[in-house]
């Protein structure tokens, strides 16, 4: 195509949305004319633009990629382009990213076979994201990237829960139609959709945007971002891929390295650092480790991709990933071989982050001003720099030439911008040749891995190892998004939203195998029928898995708690002497107890001495002769009580000792709070009441086995009945303490005679209708609170109502409240309303019965609140409140387990938290996704509501967790295909694991242990089983 004559507006091309002209030279670059665009005839390229607008621009034939991109660049006046991309669909509907080096027209020829450059549109999008949107220094840069987050969330590339979702949304609002305006937030949001399933969100959206008050749109996009870059699938491009089990997985880049995915959960992450090397042959996309003796992956590892197409283009996105995040210059170009040619030539082409940012500072060229104005989606506004018929969404500074320019029609009428043109490509980029910045080639600068067509040519080590990159974060352990209730959709699916940071998914674990996938276990079926099939057997086992973490969680207390507390000055004396000659004897004594548990099963299994059997066979006379050595500890058992009080006490005298202690319960070894480790020996003496009633139960009269665990039962029993006193009062002090942590305002929580009977969420009714509420029952008083994505996970107290001389009666009738009753005090009555029957039946229950008991008891009677405060009748949900650090923050440490209800809606009592402690399992299952083909087995521990995943029981941490709280627990459909025996769901909406037990009585005792967590108890509350033992 002939190049045309500009037309007059041409001139406002190269404007910074109107800034001043330039004069040709570019702000990229100072002193530095644009390379010439090559001779030849011309063509015409249409680009659209982040915001949707298409924009068309004029070039030669001839023309590399860079050209074009260098063009676009310039039209915005955009400095930090590096981290952007032209991309295009290719006859295999695949987006490929538009090379630089390459002229543009034989790219577009190869990748598409019939349409030609005329009907190809390519789209400006964000190919590089940074962790930390912070490392973007220009506001034009970051608006770009809002708009970005903006498609992906629209268009559901960018995965979350309904809460990190609405709050994106409300900063994009913010920054569109400003400040919040009932009427007109929700016409806008009625008109404009923003987020797939939008319509049950608005009410969300709403509430969040009436707390940006203020915001002005540059913030918003930094508050998206914010909320954006914690999100689990943040800048993540899934390539659908196969492992060699041929398990349906898909493979992503980001700045940390290669990612495995399983749906749209991460399973696997391959830090820069490990990987020796990329390639692909033909379909199979190869990743080369470095050696690592503590790792059990093997040295390469292989995907089989749809086609060598699909490798290609995926190789290539990782070699450029890994040159701009991990170099601190652009690669040299490999002098060309003389005779042959051996793997790809392709290279990254362009300036690395380093160079990109030690630019922007470094220039002294003077920025030309970008300001951020709201603009109204209604308006369909543009990003182009050239004036509109209608309102910008990026207005020109006041009183910048440009706005009363003619107004632009249609894109077939708009500006061709020449690259010839002095006034129109003024902002095309210098070669990154003339951008060294003094950088010298120590660094390693060849970021290039091979393909691998035949080529054995290693690649130097040192191009996968400049640089620190931190590991991509993660377990809910802990991930927000999800991350999310607890670890997100994304690990408890609860904090995810939580700009102070994300949780990530449960059940996301590392667990491969040595092909990098999912492993699956059918060697199980001929174990099984090779092993033992006695019930007694299996009940056998449940002893010696539970025993193994048990031996773990006594090893948390005497070896991690004593090497991280225990040695520092600021723990007393009494403190260190109490705990070790309280754990220690029993650490000893139950090493030793394991190892003959071990001994006796691997003889009743036949894997020792096969031919050895009947003597063996049972497991009575090990547990009578080790629990009749446990009687002397006794003493050692009721010391538990005072190490918890000696605990308390320490750290209510010492500030440092209680931070050693708070930093203790972060690490990944403390999987649960530490004073549920303190009080472990006692709920395992009801453990080990369990599993003999069993046996017992099983056994004939005449079985062998029979005499030896009913005398080993009336021991343990004679134990538990000693100490079952002793055990209630902890478990309520230690629920005390623990709630103590979770609470923002209470003064003397944890005081005699107070006991906790339940929490949970009730909707209170307010001058604005419903609002959700936590509520804390006490058998003295009830705490009514809120939760506000804070840095920690803890509640603000809004209000108490004493229970004595209180009355209770159902409303629904008298407000038109679906479970709706009225708690009437003495100073003041409470609305409040149920999620569902069930959940009204169980609080009157609760509140009625602990009405009575205050009636005639002294219970304890101090105020407390800190303040006089009175309930917040509109409590953002955003809280600026700066409280002090006393719970962990989000996303590290065990999740409350009150947090948990918050998010699930869901109550929880005293004796529920009890029976969860003492019904812990532990042992082996394969786990299964929705939407996958294989198992994958896991070392699982249930406690706390909680399942806790590890790759063998030899593991000190666990990978991830999942709060069972509000799931259910079912059975296969023979619609689901599940054609496996002993297999149980669980369920919660959309999340949906399966998982596969050996044997009918592990699946029963699964089973059985989990409806104890997921289904609400019914007959006898806290008060009528504990009320005899005060506090």
């Amino acid at each position: 195509m002939a190049e045309s004559d500009p037309e007059p507006m041409a001139s406002g091309a190269g404007q910074r949305l109107g800034a001043p002209e330039t004069l040709g030279i570019s702000t990229l670059d100072p002193g530095h004319r644009p390379p010439a665009m090559p001779p030849g005839r011309h063509v015409t390229i249409r680009v659209r633009m982040l915001d949707d607008t298409e924009e068309l621009f004029d070039i030669s034939q001839k023309a590399s990629g860079k050209v074009l991109f260098d063009l676009v660049c310039s039209h915005m006046n955009l400095i930090e382009g590096d981290y952007f991309g032209l991309e295009f669909q290719n006859h295999q509907k695949m987006m490929v990213w538009l090379d630089h080096i390459k002229p543009i027209i034989k790219q577009l020829r190869h990748h598409l076979s019939h349409a030609g450059p005329k009907h190809t549109i390519l789209r400006f999008a964000v190919k590089f994201f940074p962790p930390d949107h912070a490392q973007l220094l220009e506001e034009l840069t970051r608006y770009l990237f809002a708009l970005q987050i903006k498609h992906d969330i629209s268009c559901g590339r960018l995965t979350c829960n309904d809460s990190s979702g609405a709050l994106m949304v409300s900063h994009i609002i913010q920054s569109e139609i400003g400040d919040f305006e009932e009427s007109q937030c929700r016409s806008h949001l009625l008109n404009n959709n923003y987020i797939p399933d939008q319509m049950p969100l608005i009410d969300k959206i709403m509430e969040f945007h009436s707390k940006n008050i203020g915001h002005t749109p540059a913030e918003s996009d930094y508050q998206l971002l914010e909320v954006a870059r914690r999100l689990e699938m943040y800048g993540i491009r899934l390539h659908p891929a196969k492992d060699r089990e041929g398990t349906r997985l898909s493979l992503a880049v980001a700045h940390t390295g290669v990612l495995v995915f399983q749906g749209h959960t991460k399973i696997n992450a391959f830090n820069w650092s490990k990987v020796r090397k990329l390639s692909f042959k033909r379909k199979r996309f190869l990743i080369k480790l470095r050696p690592d003796l503590n790792s059990s992956y093997q040295d390469t590892l292989e995907f089989l991709m749809a086609s060598r197409d699909c490798c290609k283009v995926f190789w290539k996105i990782c070699v450029e990933y890994h040159a701009f995040f991990r170099l601190f210059e652009e690669p040299k170009p490999k002098p060309k071989p003389v005779l042959f040619t051996r793997g790809s030539s392709f290279r990254f082409s362009g300036r690395t982050q380093k160079q990109v940012i030690d630019y922007v500072k470094e220039s002294e060229f003077k920025k030309i001003p970008f300001e951020r104005k709201h603009s109204r989606v209604q308006h369909n506004s543009r990003l182009s720099p050239l004036p509109s018929p209608r309102h910008h969404e990026v207005p020109t500074e006041s009183g910048a030439p440009g706005l009363d320019s003619p107004p632009r029609r249609h894109w077939k009428e708009s500006v061709l911008v020449s690259a010839e043109d002095p006034s129109a490509s003024r902002i095309t980029r210098a070669s990154p040749s003339h951008q060294r910045n003094g950088h010298d080639d120590r660094i390693g600068s060849v970021s290039r891995m091979d393909d691998t067509r035949g080529s054995t040519r290693p690649t130097h080590p040192e191009h996968l190892s400049t640089g620190v990159v931190s590991n991509s974060p993660h377990l809910s352990a802990s991930s927000g998004h999800s991350h999310g209730m607890v670890n997100g959709q994304k690990s408890l699916e609860l904090c995810s939203h939580s700009p102070g940071g994300r949780q990530p998914s449960p059940l996301t674990s590392p667990l491969l195998n040595d092909a990098c996938s999912v492993r699956t276990d059918d060697e199980d079926e001929v174990r099984r029928k090779r092993f033992p099939t006695d019930r007694a057997y299996f009940i056998a086992k449940e002893l010696l898995t539970t025993e193994r973490t048990y031996l773990k969680d006594l090893e948390v207390v005497t070896v991690s708690f004593q090497s991280a507390v225990g040695q520092d000055e600021a723990t007393p004396d009494s403190l260190k002497n109490t705990v070790f000659s309280t754990f220690e004897p029993l650490h000893k004594f139950h090493t030793g107890f394991l190892r003959e548990v071990e001994q006796r099963l691997a003889l009743w299994e036949g894997r020792s001495n096969a031919h050895i059997k009947g003597d063996y066979q049972r497991i009575g006379d090990v547990m009578l002769k080790n629990f009749q050595g446990l009687k002397p500890l006794t003493a050692n058992l009721h010391k538990q009580s005072e190490v918890l009080l000696e605990l308390e006490k320490a750290c209510r005298s010492s500030r440092r000792l209680e931070v050693l202690c708070r930093d203790f319960e972060l690490q990944k070894v403390c999987y649960i709070p530490l004073n549920v480790f303190i009080l472990r020996p006692l709920h395992r003496l009801i453990h080990y009441k369990q599993i003999l009633e069993r046996l017992c139960k099983h056994y004939p009269a005449t079985h062998v086995d029979f005499r030896d665990c009913r005398a080993a039962l009336a021991d343990v029993s004679e134990v538990v009945d000693q100490l079952q006193g002793s055990l209630i009062k902890m478990e309520n002090f230690q629920k005390l303490l623990e709630l103590k942590k979770d609470l923002i305002g209470v003064d003397n929580l944890v005081v005699p005679g107070r006991e906790f009977i339940r929490l949970g969420c009730l909707s209170k009714l307010s001058g604005k209708g419903l609002q959700q509420r936590m509520f804390f029952l006490f058998n003295d008083v009830i705490l009514y609170t809120s939760r506000g994505m804070t840095a920690t996970n803890q509640f603000k107290v809004h209000g108490q109502l004493p229970l004595h001389g209180m009355t209770i009666r159902e409303s629904e009738d008298e407000w038109g409240v679906p479970h709706a009753f009225t708690l009437v005090g003495q100073q003041q009555s409470v609305v409040v309303a149920a999620s569902s029957l069930t959940e009204m039946e169980k609080w009157m229950e609760d509140i009625k019965g602990a009405i009575e008991i205050a009636k005639t008891s002294n219970g304890p009677s101090s105020d407390l609140l800190t303040s006089n405060l009175t309930d917040n009748k509109d409590p953002s949900p955003v809280s600026g409140n700066k409280a002090p650090l006393v719970g962990p923050p989000s996303g590290q440490g065990p999740v409350p387990l009150s947090v948990i209800c918050w998010y699930r809606v869901q109550s929880l009592s005293f004796s529920e938290s009890c029976r969860s402690l003492e019904n812990q399992l532990s042992g082996n299952l394969l786990r299964k996704f929705k939407n996958s083909n294989g198992w994958q087995k896991l070392w699982v521990v249930f406690t706390n509501f909680s399942l806790f995943f590890y790759k063998s029981h030899q593991d000190d941490y666990p990978l991830a967790s999942l709060p069972l709280l509000g799931y259910s627990v079912t059975i296969p459909s023979e619609s689901e295909n599940i054609h496996k025996d002993y297999v149980f769901k669980l369920h919660f909406k959309s999340h949906v694991y399966y998982f596969r037990s050996e044997s009918e009585y592990t699946f029963e005792r699964w089973m059985e242990v989990i409806r104890s967590a997921t289904v609400p108890s019914s007959g006898a509350r806290v008060l009528n089983n504990k009320e005899s033992h005060p506090h």
